[in-house]
């Protein structure tokens, strides 16, 4: 009698099982690989971006989709995506540096006052929290992939300038000219144009109106009537355009990057925001990353991306902490223009922004729909909304 009690029991239980493997089908890998082989792209529009979670995931700043599909692609090729963030972060940020994105990611754009372009670029490891960047790099194209060869090969964090393209021929790297006719060109039209406009302040000859080259003014210093305006040095897609990107696998290992060429015209020497950890780019398995663009010389003294992971600590979501450092940004510096991306460690992404009217991102995970890669935009801030700092 007990023995077939104990049978009809253990029959009724892998009935049981059978029922509920079968009323809960899988996404095989195989099936997520044949949706990833052809993506499709849709723009989607909304005041203020928030998405449920959803692993493996890819996003970025902007409107470079390319580097988004590589990345993408890159990070499925294994199952969830596991051991393959750092990867899609570096192939995806060099595929905006190869193809010269908007002339602001990669070689041939945004030449210096000299006519050189210099390349900045950092890699962030979640777990490790090791960094591996570069600044002021000369003759070197691929910024990322060296930024790398930094974290991987070095106790260092960044190498900068002519040091560290020496670093980069030691690990196999090509020197060559970073400048194009296209870039020539740029730095002729603006020299002749009495090099306008420019970074120069509070120096002599007035630099609103020459070239140089400039001295201090003698005027002490506690005199001297600085002007902290912007205005006349537009910030935004066409000038100051990082790309930021940002990779999770389904077990929450996180890898964030950034490359760029830098701001138009700058002073040689200058480095801006995307290759400081906590700037430009920064990231924390238990927590979630970010990723910033926009004016970097102002961004980079508000440290915004290490200000959003940590609001996410916190318990904000990732809209509310991206609005963190635009906010804080915005209430010293009302005429400066930058976004922030956040996304928490289940996937869960937002945005935020400030002197644009809106700001576009790419991101790829797997959509409830068939489409898993799509560009996303979120309308800024305004001036009127800034009113308050957004406290974590």
């Amino acid at each position: 009698m007990y023995k077939a009690q104990y049978l009809w029991l253990v029959g009724f239980v892998l009935i049981l099982g059978s029922a509920t493997e079968r009323s809960t089908p899988k996404i095989s890998f195989t099936a997520l690989v044949s949706l990833k082989t052809t993506p499709a792209t849709r723009l989607v529009t909304t005041s203020k971006t928030s998405s449920g979670g959803s692993l493996p995931m890819v996003i970025n700043t902007w409107n470079f989709v390319d580097a988004n599909l590589l990345a993408w692609r890159i990070l499925n090729v294994t199952q969830g995506g596991l051991r393959q963030t750092r990867n899609a972060v570096v192939e995806g940020c060099t595929k905006c540096e190869k193809q010269q994105c908007d002339r602001t990611v990669g070689f041939g754009g945004s030449p210096d006052e000299l006519g050189e372009t210099t390349l900045d670029a950092m890699i962030m490891d979640g777990s490790s929290m090791d960094v591996g960047a570069v600044a002021g790099l000369r003759g070197i194209k691929d910024a990322i992939r060296v930024a790398r060869h930094v974290l991987e090969h070095t106790k260092h964090t960044m190498l900068v300038g002519d040091a560290a393209s020496q670093f980069a021929q030691a690990m196999g790297y090509r020197s060559e000219s970073l400048v194009t006719p296209e870039s020539k060109a740029m730095w002729q039209e603006w020299t002749a144009e009495n090099c306008q406009p420019n970074f120069w302040r509070n120096v002599y000859p007035d630099p609103s109106v020459s070239c140089g080259p400039y001295k201090p003014k003698p005027t002490p210093l506690t005199r001297w009537k600085e002007d902290r305006a912007r205005t006349e040095y537009a910030i935004g897609h066409n000038n100051h355009d990082t790309i930021g990107m940002i990779a999770i696998d389904v077990e929450n290992n996180i890898h964030a990057g950034t490359s760029s060429n830098g701001a138009s015209h700058k002073i040689p020497g200058r480095v801006g925001d995307s290759p400081i950890p906590g700037a430009g780019a920064y990231a924390d398995n238990e927590v979630g990353a970010a990723v910033a663009t926009g004016d970097g010389d102002i961004m980079m003294r508000f440290l915004p991306t290490l200000l959003a992971v940590e609001a996410m600590r916190a318990g904000k979501k990732p809209t509310e902490a991206a609005e963190v450092g635009i906010r804080r940004i915005a209430k010293h510096y009302k005429d400066f223009s930058g976004a922030v991306i956040a996304v928490d460690r289940l996937g869960q992404y937002g945005a935020a922004c400030y002197g644009m009217k809106e700001f576009p991102f790419v991101v790829s995970n797997p959509s409830k729909t068939d489409i898993m890669t799509r560009q996303e935009t979120v309308k800024c801030i305004t001036n009127k909304e800034i009113v308050n700092i957004v406290l974590l």
